[in-house]
């Protein structure tokens, strides 16, 4: 397995599925959304003032946008943008909106409350709709209100949204082609994987100027690349997310390793040592390592792979925690809900193996035991 197949690897993972909300079950079940395409990613809604919700939001490599009930297992709304979606964020708390990014660069608004989908901007200053290099392939929320949208793409560039006005406010050039995209929990960094094998950390403190006096603002001002540095990992990225703490990163790969790597450079921690260690692999075959999820409360996380295994691990005693799901094909993605009480992961072949016969597409959404999560040692 080289660099290129991994960059291939990459564009058929980017469809995006978002889980809002807290989905109460105790036992695991599939829910099946009837997607055209595969599902690839997933991410709870930090919305506390609504614990009983169990609506969430998804978008498909058919361009729809769609709001389920899990427990009915109905679709609420459902919508087509015309185009396959490969990005989605959700705003935080008191709205109702769902944002999601296009093949095209295209990034486009569901209105729950108003049932309604409109055009924000697109993403890539140039090409066609069938240009694949144009694709929004990440988008991420870069304030705690909700307001400063960033989105990342295959044209190797990095931008703001002001989404009060549908406005770009900030555009900077990226490493590379953009493949996964995260927000540090206080807002302050934002990190991309490139093409290239490169981590790009980006300082996020100035942005609020984009907010406050954007005729004034430069993009010099607004985001500055804090470190652009090669993966400790041989292999292409596959997935990258910030510790809860932001001291460092979780690193995954297609060559089935995930890869700790503290912020030293940057002066956020000192003293620390990276490391990297193996995973999603049965006898000598060795598969991507497909999403990272760390845990809201006790900060270890969960990895998905497309062995169809979700497992769970403390990164700081550098130890494997339990073994927690064996889905029927690849997991595209999981994620923990806003209290890692619940655990939703996505079941979609992410064509590891090339065209074949898989499994359909699915949900599959569990109650989280602490026994699976909480470090050995540590007291509630």
């Amino acid at each position: 397995m080289d660099g290129q197949n991994g960059s291939c690897i990459c564009t058929r993972r980017q469809q995006v599925l978002t889980i809002m909300n807290q989905l109460s079950i105790l036992l695991p079940y599939a829910l099946s959304l009837t997607i055209l395409k595969e599902l690839e990613y997933l991410s709870f809604n930090a919305k506390k003032h609504i614990p009983d919700e169990k609506q969430h939001a998804s978008s498909s490599w058919d361009g729809s946008l769609r709001i389920h009930d899990a427990a009915a297992k109905t679709a609420l709304v459902s919508k087509s943008v015309e185009r396959p979606l490969l990005s989605l964020a959700t705003q935080k708390e008191g709205s109702e909106s769902v944002f999601c990014g296009g093949i095209d660069g295209s990034i486009h608004k569901l209105d729950v409350e108003k049932d309604s989908v409109s055009f924000v901007g697109v993403h890539s200053d140039a090409g066609s709709s069938e240009d694949k290099k144009m694709a929004c392939s990440c988008l991420a929320f870069a304030n705690g209100e909700s307001t400063l949208l960033a989105s990342a793409g295959w044209n190797g560039k990095f931008s703001l949204w002001d989404v009060r006005w549908n406005k770009r406010v900030a555009s900077i050039d990226l490493p590379g082609k953009a493949f996964d995209m995260d927000v540090s929990r206080d807002c302050k960094m934002a990190v991309v994987a490139t093409s290239g094998r490169r981590n790009c950390l980006l300082d996020l403190r100035t942005s609020k100027i984009l907010l406050d006096d954007q005729e004034n603002a430069s993009d010099d001002e607004a985001v500055k690349v804090m470190l652009d540095r090669e993966s400790s990992l041989k292999y292409q990225t596959r997935c990258v997310r910030f510790f809860p703490n932001g001291v460092g990163l979780a690193v995954g790969s297609i060559e089935g390793r995930v890869a700790i790597e503290y912020l030293d450079d940057v002066g956020i921690a000192s003293g620390k040592k990276k490391y990297a260690f193996k995973c999603h692999r049965i006898s000598d075959t060795i598969y991507p390592v497909n999403t990272i999820a760390f845990h809201p409360e006790f900060g270890t996380f969960a990895t998905g792979g497309a062995d169809g295994t979700v497992v769970t691990w403390d990164g700081n005693s550098k130890k494997k925690i339990s073994s927690i799901a064996k889905l029927p094909t690849s997991v595209a993605c999981v994620a923990f809900n806003h209290d890692g009480t619940q655990i939703a992961m996505a079941s979609s072949y992410t064509f590891e193996e090339g065209e074949r016969d898989h499994p359909r597409d699915e949900i599959f959404v569990r109650e989280v035991l602490e026994s699976e999560v909480k470090p050995k040692g540590v007291s509630k």
